[in-house]
């Protein structure tokens, strides 16, 4: 059976894999010049390949049940046992991220590019697919320099986000040209354009923070993790799995101390302010914050960096206090598809049988990974639907 599989990224590859060991004609046709180019930016160039602890609550999209099928059958164990066989030696830190004992990005997509050569899959790269038209003997695929007939195809075309890593709009055309549903595509994983009043002055910093996502008064998402503060905003993973639900005129709040009660914080700054009352307040969260975090939230909180410890009064204390815990500021929005690093939405996943992910409008046409309306929350879960949908397709049930 002649098999072509559109997208030289993660599902694509090992969804190329899988068809061709089982026996299949595999053609691969990657628009760029070279495959997995996606693949060698992520987990900052060392490919947080998968997590330890994927299960649904890390899912998103309109169905996130959809993706369980193909995870149970190919989970994290799998993923590695199966990166394992191609070569790929793995650590999996306490955190449930796994990455290359390599630490390098390279080293996944090559051994995914040697097994493609050992199983004859034919990649033919800078062959954007044009169109494909269904015909009563299977699939034309046109790229710019030919046509030819495919008995299957598999749509692996990512998604829009990382342009300039790879990401497009190409399978979202490719569907729809079969009548099938996109749903509202946004940039997810990605970082947030705030009021920079207070933030600029911190660009670099990181801090662990608990997370508050507010829209009209209401608390839309909470998080925590680690929190970048940039020129621009505020990036960091605890920024990054609550940025699908930002929009302009939400606001951010950040918990500086998200281990410790207000109480006990009012405690800690009084006690300092008792034993060294000749410091300026400038340096009251010295030791326990950032030094140019402790003097922004001074700041924020409207109290002067320069009066001494002794001379502030117990409301000074407590508004320091609420800084600390409720660091806040107004989402001007994200910066786009081109920063983000998956998309959220996709294709309708209802139109796609979970046990196959074969379209149920066109028979023999599949897809799998980001097209399908399927994102997960930042620590290698994107990866591990990839891994598992792309397997799940190339099988070709």
């Amino acid at each position: 059976m002649k098999v072509c599989v559109i997208g030289g990224g993660a599902s694509g590859l090992v969804a190329a894999v899988t068809a061709a060991e089982r026996g299949n004609e595999v053609t691969l046709c990657e628009r760029q010049a070279r495959v997995g180019r996606k693949l060698m930016s992520t987990g900052n160039g060392r490919c947080n390949l998968t997590n330890m602890n994927c299960s649904l609550e890390h899912y998103h999209g309109a169905d996130a049940a959809f993706i369980r099928p193909a995870l149970d059958a190919f989970g994290p164990n799998e993923a590695r046992e199966f990166f394992a066989d191609l070569g790929l030696i793995t650590v999996a830190e306490p955190s449930g991220r796994v990455y290359p004992f390599s630490d390098q990005a390279g080293s996944v997509l090559d051994v995914l590019r040697f097994r493609c050569d050992a199983v004859g899959v034919v990649t033919r790269t800078g062959a954007e697919v044009l169109r494909i038209r269904k015909r009563a003997d299977g699939f034309e695929v046109e790229t710019a320099e030919e046509k030819a007939l495919f008995d299957r195809v598999i749509i692996a075309c990512g998604g829009a986000a990382g342009a300039k890593v790879g990401g497009s709009s190409l399978g979202y055309e490719l569907l729809r040209g079969f009548g099938h549903r996109i749903t509202e595509l946004r940039p997810a994983l990605v970082q947030l354009k705030t009021d920079a009043t207070y933030i600029k002055s911190l660009k670099g910093v990181r801090a662990q923070a608990g997370v508050q996502l507010i829209k009209g008064g209401k608390t839309i998402m909470t998080g925590g993790g680690e929190v970048q503060f940039t020129e621009y905003g505020l990036s960091g993973p605890a920024i990054f799995d609550i940025s699908r639900w930002a929009s302009e005129g939400c606001e951010i709040r950040l918990d500086l101390a998200p281990d410790m009660g207000k109480k006990e914080l009012v405690y800690y700054l009084r006690r300092r302010t008792a034993e060294l009352p000749e410091l300026t307040a400038e340096d009251i969260l010295t030791g326990f914050l950032h030094n140019r975090l402790g003097s922004t939230a001074v700041r924020y909180a409207g109290v002067s960096l320069n009066t001494k410890l002794s001379a502030l009064s117990f409301t000074d204390v407590l508004k320091i206090a609420d800084a600390v815990k409720g660091f806040a500021a107004k989402v001007y929005g994200t910066l786009g598809f081109d920063a983000a690093q998956v998309t959220r939405g996709g294709a309708d996943v209802g139109e796609f049988d979970p046990q196959t992910l074969e379209s149920r409008k066109v028979p023999g046409l599949y897809a799998c990974g980001e097209v399908l309306d399927v994102d997960g929350d930042c620590g290698g879960y994107n990866l591990a639907w990839a891994w598992a949908s792309g397997r799940r397709a190339g099988e070709l049930g």
